[in-house]
Formats: C-alpha cells, sequence, structure tokens
C-alpha cells in the first residue's frame, strides 16, 4: 500500500513534467528550428503547426483539470467507517478514501479514481494525450533528422537508436541534449502508443456498460442497455462539442444511483 502511495504522489509530477517538456521543446526548439524560414510570418506553415499544438495540449490540460475538478465519488464518504455496507455498483478507494460510485479504475496520474462523473474527461484526456505524444515524435523525428542529420528511413532505427546514443555518449561522440531527445522519443511513442490502446479498450467497456472494476471481478455488465444509450451517459448530449472542446458536457445528478 505504501508503493502504490507513493506512486500516486510521483505520477502526477512525471506527467506535468513530460507536459512541461513537451511544451517547451516544441515551442521553442522543433517548430522554429525546422520551420525557420517562415516562422516570422503570420499565417506561415509554422503558424499552423504551432496552432494546432496548442490546441491539443489545451485539450489534454483542460481534461486533465476536469478529471480533477468533477470528482467520482458517492454522497456518503467512508472514510470514517471504510467497512460499511456499500451501495450496488460503488467501491470503497483506499487510495483516495472515499466510495466511488461507478467506478472503473484508480488513475494514479490525475490521483483521482475514475467513475461516473469524470470517465468523459478521462477519455479526451487520454485520447489527446496520445496525440500530443505520436505529434511530438514525428516533430521531434523530422528535428533530429535536420539538425543531427539522424536517418529514419531504415524502419529498424528504433531498435538500435538508443542503445547506439547510449554508446555514443559514453564516449563523448554526440552531445546530452541530443541524447535526451533521444529518450524523448522513446517516452512520446510509449506514452502514446499506450494511451491510444487504452481509449479503444476504454470506448469498448462503456458501450457495453460495463467497467474495468467489474471486468477485473468477473463480475457481469451492470446494466443492459443499448450501447448508444452507454456512450451518451459517458459523453452527454452534447458529445460532439466535449469532442473539441475541453468543456464539461456531462450533466450528473448526485443523487442518482447507478445500479
Amino acid at each position: 500500500m505504501l508503493k502504490l502511495k507513493i506512486l500516486n504522489m510521483i505520477a502526477p509530477s512525471y506527467f506535468l513534467g513530460v507536459s512541461f517538456t513537451t511544451m517547451i521543446l516544441q515551442s521553442f526548439v522543433f517548430i522554429p528550428t525546422i520551420f525557420a524560414d517562415d516562422f516570422t510570418r503570420p499565417w506561415s506553415f509554422s503558424g499552423s503547426h504551432f496552432t494546432f499544438f496548442l490546441y491539443i495540449s489545451a485539450n489534454v490540460l483542460g481534461n486533465y483539470f476536469l478529471i480533477l475538478w468533477y470528482p467520482s465519488e458517492s454522497i456518503h464518504s467512508s472514510r470514517a467507517f471504510p467497512d460499511e455496507p456499500l451501495q450496488p455498483g460503488s467501491h470503497f478507494c483506499k487510495l483516495c478514501s472515499k466510495v466511488i460510485l461507478r467506478r472503473d479504475h484508480h488513475c494514479f496520474f490525475t490521483a483521482n479514481c475514475i467513475g461516473n462523473r469524470n470517465m468523459r474527461y478521462f477519455l479526451m484526456f487520454g485520447w489527446y494525450t496520445s496525440i500530443v505524444c505520436l505529434y511530438s515524435l514525428v516533430v521531434g523525428v523530422a528535428y533530429l533528422s535536420v539538425e543531427y542529420h539522424l536517418s529514419f528511413e531504415n524502419p529498424l532505427t528504433f531498435l538500435t537508436l538508443l542503445p547506439l546514443s547510449f554508446f555514443h555518449f559514453f564516449f563523448s561522440m554526440i552531445p546530452s541534449f541530443q541524447l535526451f531527445l533521444v529518450l524523448m522519443l522513446y517516452i512520446w511513442l510509449g506514452i502514446g502508443l499506450t494511451c491510444a490502446g487504452f481509449c479503444c479498450q476504454q470506448i469498448l467497456l462503456v458501450a457495453r456498460g460495463r467497467t474495468w472494476y467489474h471486468l477485473k471481478k468477473g463480475m457481469p455488465a451492470v446494466r443492459c442497455t443499448p450501447w448508444g444509450v452507454n456512450l451518451q451517459d459517458v459523453f452527454g448530449e452534447r458529445w460532439l462539442l466535449g469532442f473539441f472542446f475541453p468543456i464539461p458536457t456531462v450533466h450528473v445528478d448526485p443523487k442518482d444511483k447507478w445500479y
């Protein structure tokens, strides 16, 4: 339990640190270098890339803070009595010390449980995080190709890039900043693919009216309703607006129970 509590404190710092580093690299290193010729023009190609990056980053951070702003907890907290009977569809989280209504899982990167009120924001957070990481990966590869003349034509380059970069660094053959950028490429690749896969799996569970908690416990579907109803219950009636902008779209009555 102590290890989980430590992870619960470290993971948010890790996410915010990677986000801040990515924003600095994109804003002041990658885009100005790759598009150095037309960066000062108002409607240049670089301006379009920078605007797109700010847009997807705003969605990541906006949905991240919406997860925190709308915590998924029931009215009755079990902080003082963790062993008291729980209503169906609820679960007591030891890390949050709260009863979570329609609990799916505990997200260490937000130090919060994902449940009835913030599932939509969590899905959008994961989706746009995947886009930011994979986009940063592509731009980072372009920067390394332009600045350090690295070739990525061979599809096996990523299998040897990291060990060769460490080898060259220890023998003072490449600068430390180049090694740092190579490490960031692998971080972006790992986070991007993980978030994309997890979001797809999570949407399938939502459409089937299930959660990770019930799936792990081998419990049947919480309710047998059409997939469209289940998706609308999570994304709300203004789902299209919420898909493009980090705004609240789901109204949840705290008196409602989800059985």
